[in-house]
């Protein structure tokens, strides 16, 4: 599937709304509740999670997150977080939180027998029913999984498996790093993925960090190539001085508000705000900086 045929028929998907985009940038001048939900990815806080999580889910309510994305799912028990799917679900639905997307270990079987990934897929899908997620997400590849070969082998698996999460009622999205963006014998992992994945059945999460970090393409760019595709973004700040480190949004060199007006044209529909590691003080405290952050600039 080329890029030009996916542009075309997505950017007039994308450039309908445009009206929409002008009136929701009035709306939050007036005063107006904002689009989208302040979403956390909560690998920020897995050390909080791990040793006290109803305590953390309370303090990520307070600070006004009220999207969160999941991370460190149990198939086998389907359990989050310690707790059964069921009972995470009651946990979130008391805070008045919610989650709309996990990442889930999908690549874990990227090389396993179809038969193994499928019933993977039915545990994933069997949890993100139970949270009443829209999005399970492929969040990762190993470092031994990111030659070409094996981005080759990565496009009709999600494909496979962007078909069986439709079926569930679901949908699938795929998350970068920097890797897909670093070029092997003049190709790009990213643009495989994007080329020979089927956009009604694979949606992108675009980690904004690393577009900035290891992309050629500015997000505008890579928007225009497949306009309304790019249904996530991680937001996640990088240092001013070792750009290979994270930071608090707002204390960093990107610059989110000139982004996210980008939004009708990606398709966004949640974002979640993310920081892995190098936490001015701790990731409670970090998440709270990037929440005033958010508050003043993006909403």
């Amino acid at each position: 599937m080329r890029f030009e045929r996916v542009s075309r028929r997505l950017f007039l998907k994308g450039a309908t709304g445009a009206g929409t985009l002008m009136a929701w940038g009035n709306g939050l001048a007036s005063g107006a509740k904002p689009r989208f939900e302040m979403g956390l990815q909560l690998y920020t806080v897995r050390d909080p999670m791990a040793s006290a999580p109803l305590e953390t889910l309370k303090q990520i309510a307070a600070l006004g997150y009220r999207n969160l994305e999941t991370f460190g799912f149990e198939a086998e028990a389907v359990r989050y977080y310690g707790m059964d799917a069921s009972r995470f679900k009651q946990v979130l639905d008391g805070l008045g939180l919610r989650s709309t997307s996990g990442h889930y270990s999908l690549f874990t079987r990227l090389e396993s027998p179809v038969g193994e990934l499928r019933s993977y897929v039915n545990q994933c899908i069997e949890g993100a029913r139970a949270l009443g997620q829209e999005y399970i997400t492929w969040p990762w590849l190993a470092p031994e999984q990111r030659t070409l070969r094996h981005f080759e082998l990565l496009a009709p698996r999600l494909n496979l498996i962007g078909e069986q999460v439709k079926a569930a009622g679901l949908k699938l999205a795929y998350h970068n790093h920097d890797f897909e963006f670093i070029p092997q014998d003049g190709k790009l992992g990213y643009d495989i993925v994007m080329r020979e994945t089927d956009p009604a059945l694979v949606k992108l999460q675009l980690d904004l960090f690393w577009a900035a970090h290891s992309s050629k393409r500015s997000p505008h760019e890579l928007f225009a190539l497949q306009p309304g595709r790019f249904v996530m973004w991680h937001i996640k700040d990088m240092d001013r001085k070792n750009r290979d480190l994270y930071t608090e949004l707002g204390n960093g060199s990107i610059d989110f508000t000139k982004i996210m007006p980008e939004a009708q044209l990606a398709g966004l529909e949640n974002y979640f705000v993310e920081q892995g590691d190098n936490f001015a003080v701790d990731p409670m405290k970090s998440i709270a900086t990037s929440a005033a952050y958010v508050k003043r600039r993006l909403e």
